[in-house]
């Protein structure tokens, strides 16, 4: 009888646009493998394991016959035909009415839209943010397994933490154990949204910069299930439009803190590892203990990547699919801390491993006005034109604790040793392996440099990548120097941000979790190469080969990638393109990144986290487009 009162609306023309557009560039298929939906199928247990269709071993191996109509173009060239073709996938399911927001949920999500849909729709369109279901992927990865958890076992949780953030009736505060920068910038934040919009919740904050939980795939995997099982769309008549709040959780009396059973010891690869699927190569291969000597790059093009250069952003980046990344990046080799739960809770931070189980909010960093991180407000650099044909990187050598046992296996040390002329012209000219990277051969990726053994002299010409400070463990040295690798490398001074906006690429490392630069470099005039394992908010917005240039964390193809845009030897450049991947990137930046873009992603956050925190969750929610 209400059956038809509460089916999923018509799916409106935009969903036929985007069949239309998809039907059009099915010749690309075999290139095409969107990073926007991957989120939920990469790791996430119950809804298999990612797969990354057309690589194969042949494949990777075989720089001058790959499959398919390509085989003349840059592979970079096809790779960026297939951005444009992914971004005008996504831009077709933008919303601009309400009624289609909801149908686009509902499609997506399986249930009825949060209580407070209709005031969040009204939020961002009047701070004209551009509607795409797809945008809040992150949302629904991160809280889909708490449908797993009773809703006051949540509550107690939430409110139990050392580090909280509290909204009562619109009024917004914090409590930790002493002054946090990051806890203020958090809770000005949310305050940011409006007080007369927000439901009472308690936000459990990670102030760590390393993430901390891992629960077991296995146990995942279950909530998951129950997520899944959960799904549905509640006759209209019996949904409840309102959260019923939590007074009671105030009323309870000596509840005490809730302990989520810190593991504080190592190594943190035997952790993480768990949070991947079972058949995952990185559950398969052994857990590496000695992280001595040189890293073990790949002889051949990285796995799973396209005549060598990143492909599927999303796999790139995951150590579960990666396991070499447990010998190559600091946050597996040795973190700064270590405190790990295996106990699922709703604890929020910035950033997180592809298996972690944090909830994401915004970065800090993103939301403070501080020029350190951004370079300010209205200071993103000049015309292109003006800038220097240079790639310059500045930062400490963190990443995690680098030792004299282990320092060779830091991402920021190969990348700074892999960008110094000197470095790259001494291991050319020497006997001796260069401790932390290999040379490049030219037979892969064309490269003119290593074959007229001119590579360091080449690196020389655009390079300028330096440590200001070495961060050694224990402090060896002076001035922020280390005993056992200044000889490798030479200290320089701090360059502020605007004088980096001066150069035309700006490489973005991990440090000991994301960089706090990206989206600075973003809105910037210059172009970034980002190369990461971690997860943040604004995955799902970004495409990469459109608005940025990926990296391999490896980073064997970073020769290739600078030929490609500089040339060589006069000849080959591709200026152009990376002047419109800049402009472009920039452009989109300014379109999905701002402080408003924030506030709506953490808007909609919150209210889905308020209903999986109610008792009534599974009535819960808004229908105002079906009555």
């Amino acid at each position: 009888m209400l059956r038809t009162v509460y089916k999923i609306p018509n799916l409106n023309r935009r969903f036929v646009q985007f069949i239309v557009v998809a039907a059009l560039f099915s010749g690309l298929g075999w290139l095409y493998l969107s990073s926007y939906g991957a989120p939920e199928h990469l790791h996430l247990p119950h809804l298999g394991s990612h797969k990354d269709p057309g690589s194969t071993s042949d494949f990777n191996k075989d720089a001058s016959h790959p499959p398919g109509p390509e085989n003349d173009a840059h592979p970079i060239d096809t790779l960026s035909r297939t951005a444009e073709t992914e971004l005008n996938i996504l831009l077709a399911k933008e919303t601009r009415e309400i009624s289609d927001a909801a149908s686009a949920y509902r499609t997506r999500r399986g249930r009825h839209p949060p209580p407070g849909f209709d005031a969040w729709f009204a939020f961002a369109h009047k701070n004209n943010a551009l509607i795409v279901e797809d945008f809040f992927d992150q949302i629904y990865h991160d809280l889909n397994p708490f449908w797993g958890l009773e809703a006051a076992v949540i509550r107690r949780q939430a409110k139990g933490f050392e580090h909280v953030i509290s909204v009562r009736k619109g009024n917004v505060t914090w409590r930790s154990d002493h002054d946090r920068v990051w806890m203020q910038l958090w809770s000005d934040m949310v305050k940011g949204i409006g007080e007369e919009s927000l439901p009472d919740v308690d936000l459990a904050i990670n102030v760590m910069d390393e993430s901390r939980l891992v629960v077991p795939w296995d146990e995942i995997d279950g909530y998951m299930k129950a997520e899944n099982a959960s799904r549905g769309f509640t006759p209209t008549s019996e949904v409840i439009a309102k959260c019923t709040g939590i007074a009671a959780l105030d009323a309870e009396e000596h509840a005490g803190l809730f302990d989520p059973e810190w593991i504080p010891h190592g190594p943190y690869w035997a952790l993480a590892r768990e949070g991947c699927p079972p058949d995952s190569l990185a559950r398969k291969m052994p857990v590496t203990t000695d992280f001595s000597g040189a890293p073990p790059l790949p002889t051949e093009y990285p796995e799973h990547s396209y005549r060598g250069y990143v492909r599927n952003w999303t796999l790139a980046k995951s150590p579960c699919d990666l396991p070499n990344l447990q010998g190559l990046h600091g946050s597996f080799v040795e973190p700064i801390s270590i405190s790990t739960s295996k106990r699922l809770f709703p604890l929020f931070g910035g950033s997180k491993l592809p298996m972690n189980n944090e909830i994401l909010l915004p970065a800090a960093m993103y939301w403070t006005s501080d020029p350190f991180y951004s370079g300010g407000e209205s200071v993103h650099g000049g015309p292109w034109a003006q800038k220097q044909d240079k790639l310059i990187w500045r930062g400490a050598a963190s990443g995690g604790r680098n030792r004299r046992e282990n320092w060779t296996r830091f991402q920021r040390h190969r990348f700074v040793s892999m960008m110094n002329g000197t470095s790259v012209k001494l291991a050319e000219t020497s006997n001796r392996p260069p401790p932390n990277f290999e040379l490049p051969g030219y037979s892969y990726y064309g490269l003119a440099a290593p074959r007229n053994g001119y590579l360091g002299d080449w690196v020389a010409t655009f390079a300028d990548a330096a440590f200001v400070h070495l961060l050694c463990f224990p402090d060896e040295g002076e001035a922020g120097k280390c005993a056992y690798d200044e000889q490798y490398f030479s200290l320089a001074a701090e360059t502020p941000m605007q004088e980096q906006y001066n150069s035309k690429y700006l490489p973005d490392v991990d440090g000991n979790s994301f960089s706090g630069r990206y989206r600075g470099f973003l809105r910037s005039t210059s172009l970034p190469m980002k190369a990461t394992v971690y997860s943040e908010w604004h995955d799902a917005r970004l495409v990469a080969w459109k608005h940025f240039v990926p990296m391999d964390n490896t980073f064997v193809d970073v020769y290739g990638l600078m030929q490609y845009f500089l040339g060589f030897g006069g000849k080959g450049a591709h200026d152009d393109v990376a002047a419109r991947i800049a402009r472009e990137g920039r452009e989109w930046a300014e379109r999905v990144l701002r402080r408003e873009d924030m506030l709506v992603y953490v808007y909609r956050l919150l209210l889905e986290y308020a209903r999986i925190c109610d008792d009534e969750r599974h009535r819960l929610g808004w229908v105002g487009d079906l009555v």
